[in-house]
């Protein structure tokens, strides 16, 4: 593997995100001088060099050296020192292994790799070897953040995807790219190829947590932006490792075939994609092969086309402050499990554009929005069906606990319920039928077999025991009876001896040391030493008491300790047995997960129209685009918190009796982006199978949708505002085609006015003549309204907006027609802005709109005539200076804020307070 490995490597802890860095090495693995487990420790990093090293010592995870300081600054946790090498001290810190995953979590959310390493070996077994001998360690697994599994390390509602990139060659200036997306912890496996300039487009539809590539496609510099903007960490595979006929191998060695036929035709970008993902999840599971479903391979333009700059102006998934909580995935989820919290997201980043796959789920929401005596019991069994994809592939890894199995027990359980619901109606559509064949190939007997053997009460983890059912093994029934009635033996044999002895202090203790002990005060020890007591063999004399042991007791605890272990053994031995009965049922088990998410998607869509009265849009092949009382679903959703109503609004772009492209004018605040955004988000819950917030919807399929809404700098690649907006709106004038729709909002505002004008103007021109796709542009631009009466398929349109009282009422109602101001004064006002600016603005302003008035006969500076009307604005009123207590002012001449730290910059804060309240 490559050691340009990840972003924030242990070389540098706070690289930001995306960021690839080359780690360096430590200091020294020299491991002349060293302790024996020091040099093993060595010995082992030296093969982990892009990773943090967890080197299991006892109930710890020690690291050592550089690891010891990132992790220390990482996590919170004390940095110590554990000896000394080549004449250094070594730095130290430590975590509790029962706490692992949690420190675990952090490390992975912050980007960095970490080496989970072992004991192997029972440390009484290493003492054989030798006094000097170290107990056997091994790195049994390299967690990262796209191949966790634990789901104390995932957010259960959301897929963790791995994904690997490969690339062929498709003419001398242009490639293909295959895309491979791994999630490990379900075991998904997809595979895709999309051309050059759609990479960057399907990379935000994924949203990866890591991604795999080789190093000519990470070297590329026409690909370097990519790298540096994505969140996921990045691993670069040297090229050497990733040969087409390798990649196929690796591919036919998963899946136990001779031949990829079978799954379909892939291409080569596809398989070098799919063999760099396998090569890098057999090294970081230590060659423990995962268990993956066939791969399936998504056609090209099976989805709706979606930029990064659209998901991110739309708010899909995440607002543009980053937080779940207010997009769209927020506003919609009405799910009421992991896997299908999971899928409603994967819905919603890739929408579908085949009509047929979208009547289906259209069809299977209607049904169970017209029978809610259906829905409601279907989604209360949904709610009690637990995680059983990812539980199914912790099982398969070997990582499973007692309550994995509890969960496949239940969730099969549940499924079993509900295909029998299911199989009651006889007209369901076919989406849901088919859902119930899935469901209904439960193995009852397998569920029966999961509840017989597992106890109500269950630990975490296999090794503490306890999980077996009274009643269903015998030999752990008869140990365990044993263990519990050794305490009455235990406790009788106290009794003889304290009687024996006349000692009525006597007890009988255990400890991790001694095992179990016979405690009498020190005056009756010394008499048990004279032959009070002949059988008691002396073990410890302590400061007020002696400790001895009996052949009789010794006998007792080895049956006691015996016992326990018989039952360790034992009940891992139903474990084993219980999941290998699970996993002779892997490729059923799967199926039944996927048919629940793809249930509990469908019900929650149904869930949504009822609560909402959302509608079944129409689709077809047209270009049609006739909404009729649509609302954004966030903004609605938000206002219906406070009480107060959404006024819904109709939008037709079919050109038929309107134009294809509505130019948007109207006051800021009026709702013009709230207006273009809705439409747009109303084709993406449409085409990923939902019902819409509107009275009707007859839609056109959209191939693309780009949406250019908002301001945003982006000043790390020195790219104004600016220079962003004309990034994005050339990506869409480039790629829009027919049946697309583009929603752009205030193109050309960020630069000059002319330079703006002409630009928006030259946008639409293209749009209309060149594109031909349906849009939305909003503007204040009044000028362009001019243009309807030139491009045949642009209509306008505007916010209503009127005054009360002198007080603006913005209606957010759209009406044709043109906006005859933008009330940019009173927005100002409103938003808090002195009134001595807002008065000077409104002199301002009426001077510019008497310039205009007059331009036909005055025109003195024709190319500047903004400027040009200045002269006749009255002059600004002079600013009323602000009364300072001379205190005060005294104390800030006194101030140099360059020269302050913090602390002193604090200091003379509280001295002005103080002097202001002593003035007041």
């Amino acid at each position: 593997m490559s050691r340009h490995a990840v972003r924030s490597t242990p070389s540098d802890p706070h690289a930001k995100a995306g960021d690839v860095v080359t780690p360096k090495e430590p200091t020294s693995f020299d491991r002349a001088g060293a302790t024996p487990m020091m040099a093993q420790y060595l010995e082992i990093k030296a093969a982990n060099t892009d990773c943090l090293l967890f080197y299991r010592m006892g109930d710890f995870f020690e690291l050592f050296f550089e690891d010891a300081e990132i992790a220390s600054r990482a996590l919170g946790i004390v940095l110590t020192k554990r000896g000394k090498h080549a004449g250094s001290e070594i730095p130290m810190c430590g975590v509790p292994v029962e706490r692992a995953d949690d420190y675990l979590s952090r490390l992975i959310a912050l980007g960095h790799r970490v080496a989970v390493c072992q004991q192997v070996e029972d440390p009484a077994e290493a003492k054989k070897r030798g006094p000097k001998s170290v107990v056997r360690r091994e790195v049994q697994r390299l967690v990262t953040p796209g191949t966790i599994t634990e789901d104390r390390l995932l957010d259960p509602a959301r897929a963790n995807l791995l994904l690997a990139i490969g690339r062929r060659k498709v003419s001398e200036h242009a490639h293909a790219y295959g895309l491979a997306a791994f999630d490990i912890s379900t075991g998904r496996f997809s595979l895709s190829e999309v051309a050059d300039g759609a990479l960057s487009a399907a990379i935000a539809r994924y949203e990866p947590r890591e991604i795999v590539l080789s190093e000519a496609i990470h070297s590329d510099p026409a690909l370097a932006r990519l790298w540096r903007d994505t969140s996921a960490a990045v691993v670069p595979l040297a090229q050497a490792e990733l040969e087409p006929a390798s990649a196929e191998r690796r591919i036919r060695e998963q899946f136990g075939v001779a031949t990829l036929d079978g799954f379909g035709q892939f291409s080569r970008a596809e398989i070098a994609a799919a063999g760099a993902a396998l090569l890098y999840i057999e090294r970081t599971q230590i060659g423990t092969r995962v268990p993956l479903s066939a791969p399936s391979r998504e056609a090209s333009g099976a989805t709706l086309s979606i930029d990064a700059a659209t998901r991110a102006n739309l708010e899909l998934t995440r607002t543009l402050s980053g937080d779940r909580k207010g997009s769209l995935l927020d506003t919609i989820d009405r799910t009421v499990s992991a896997g299908g919290a999971r899928l409603l997201a994967e819905h919603l980043a890739g929408p579908l554009t085949d009509l047929e796959a979208i009547g289906g789920r259209h069809a299977a929401v209607a049904y169970l929005v017209g029978e809610p005596s259906l829905c409601g019991p279907l989604r209360d069994a949904l709610a009690s069906a637990p995680d059983i994809a990812r539980a199914l592939t912790r099982t398969g890894l070997g990582r499973a606990g007692p309550r994995d199995l509890a969960a496949l027990r239940d969730g099969l359980d549940a499924a079993a319920r509900i295909a029998d619901r299911l199989a009651e109606p006889k007209d369901a559509p076919r989406l849901l039928k088919e859902i119930g064949e899935h469901l209904a190939g439960v193995d009852t007997g397998l569920v029966a077999e999961l509840a017989a053997a597992l106890a109500d009460e269950l630990p975490l983890n296999r090794r503490d025991g306890n999980f077996v059912r009274a009643g269903y093994h015998a030999e752990i029934d008869e140990a365990r009876k044993l263990g519990r009635d050794s305490r009455k033996v235990i406790a009788a044999l106290q009794a003889r001896y304290a009687e024996e002895s006349g000692c009525r202090t006597l007890r009988i203790k255990h400890n991790n040391v001694l095992g179990f002990y016979i405690e009498v005060p020190q005056a009756v020890g010394e008499a048990c030493l004279k032959g009070l007591m002949k059988d008691f063999i002396h073990r410890q004399t302590m400061v007020d008491a002696m400790r001895f042991t009996s052949v009789e007791l010794g006998e007792l605890e080895s049956k006691i300790a015996g016992a326990s272990d018989r039952v360790l053994a034992m009940e891992g031995e139903v474990f084993e047995h219980l999941a290998s009965l699970v996993l002779a049922q892997t490729e059923v088990v799967a199926g039944v997960a996927e048919a629940l998410a793809s249930l509990d998607v469908t019900a929650s869509h149904a869930e949504l129209a009822i609560e909402l009265d959302w509608v079944r849009p129409r689709l077809d092949e047209s270009v049609a685009f006739t909404i009729e009382g649509g609302r954004h679903p966030v903004v609605e959703a938000a206002l219906r918190r406070g009480g107060e109503p959404f006024i819904a609004n109709d939008c037709d772009l079919s050109g038929k009796e309107s134009g294809r492209i509505r130019l948007v004018t109207g006051p800021n605040m009026g709702g013009k982006s709230t207006f273009l955004r809705q439409n747009a988000l109303i084709v993406v819950l449409a085409q990923m199978g939902a019902f819409v917030p509107a009275r009707s919807a007859h839609l056109g399929l959209v191939d693309r949708l780009f949406s250019r809404v908002g301001a945003a700098d982006d000043l790390a690649r020195g790219h104004s505002t600016f220079m962003v907006e004309m990034v994005e709106t050339a990506a869409i004038l480039n790629q829009a085609t027919r049946r697309s729709l583009v929603v752009l909002d205030e193109i050309g505002r960020g630069t000059a006015t002319f330079d703006g004008l002409s630009i928006a103007w030259a946008c639409l021109e293209h749009l209309h003549e060149t594109n031909g796709c349906r849009a939305l542009f909003a503007t204040h631009f009044h000028e362009l309204t001019a243009l309807s009466q030139r491009l045949t398929r642009l209509d306008n349109a505007t916010l209503r907006v009127t005054e009360h009282r002198g007080e603006v009422v913005f209606l957010h109602e759209v009406v044709p027609g043109i906006a005859e101001r933008s009330y940019g004064l009173q927005v100002a006002r409103l938003a808090g802005l002195p009134k001595a600016v807002v008065a000077r603005a409104g002199a301002i302003l009426k001077g510019l709109e008497a310039s205009e008035r007059d331009r036909p006969t005055r025109r003195r500076i024709d190319d500047l005539p903004l400027f040009a009307s200045l002269a006749d604005a009255p002059p600004p009123e002079p600013a009323q200076p602000v009364p300072v207590d001379e205190g005060i002012g005294a104390l800030v001449d006194e101030l140099d804020p360059d020269a302050m730290t913090p602390r002193e910059a604090l200091d003379a804060l509280y001295r002005l307070k103080k002097e202001r309240a002593r003035n007041a």
